[in-house]
């Protein structure tokens, strides 16, 4: 789970760059989206990179997922009868989040390659062009909301996901540290949800031409 989770994490600092792209403007945002498809021509087929890197990110979401389901199992079985009493806290509150925000997060994914990728789903109009898409998705408010929705979710599961792959990996060897794995898990957390949240709301105000 904690292997599956950073290469997640990776791949939304890479996909949040090129969200970012278009704050530059729509022709560079098509150009990065056309340049996405051809990388590594000739040596690769048109979208042949991009196939891989899907066929990467599903096998790692799936596993992701399988680990999630088998630790939930593992927790359950470890413990027939409840606890008579259920001290609550920020440790049961992020265990709540991790839980039934990754299934919402997983939700999300679905609706995302269903708007975006293969438009069977669409806010506004379709369009041939994923800038276009990009703008007519987020001029709208309610669009906006939906993608806002899913970054709290997601916000909450890197926060709490982060610290336990590091702790998982045994990178908590002093106190000290543990610290820093803190900081770290709420720069990364911030950096991804707030780079993901500029481009819509940039949108949606009218701060773009």
């Amino acid at each position: 789970m904690a292997v599956t989770g950073l290469v997640g994490i990776a791949y939304l600092l890479i996909h949040m760059y090129g969200n970012l792209m278009i704050l530059v403007g729509p022709e560079a945002f098509d150009e990065y989206a056309h340049h996405i498809r051809t990388f590594g021509e000739p040596m690769l087929p048109e979208k042949g990179l991009l196939w891989i890197i899907r066929v990467a990110l599903l096998a790692s979401l799936v596993l992701h997922v399988w680990a999630a389901a088998t630790m939930w199992h593992r927790a359950n079985a470890a413990r027939s009868q409840r606890y008579v009493m259920t001290r609550r806290g920020y440790g049961n509150f992020y265990a709540k989040a991790m839980r039934w925000g990754g299934l919402a997060i997983l939700t999300f994914i679905i609706f995302h390659l269903l708007h975006f990728t293969t438009q069977t789903v669409t806010i506004g109009e379709a369009h041939a062009s994923p800038a276009a898409r990009v703008l007519d998705t987020f001029s709208h408010w309610w669009g906006v909301l939906i993608y806002l929705a899913a970054m709290i979710f997601l916000g909450l599961h890197l926060l709490h996901g982060f610290w336990g792959a590091a702790m998982t990996m045994g990178l908590n060897s002093s106190l000290k540290r543990a610290e820093q794995i803190r900081f770290a898990s709420i720069l990364v957390t911030t950096i991804i949800v707030v780079g993901f949240m500029i481009p819509p709301f940039a949108i949606l105000f009218g701060l773009l031409d």
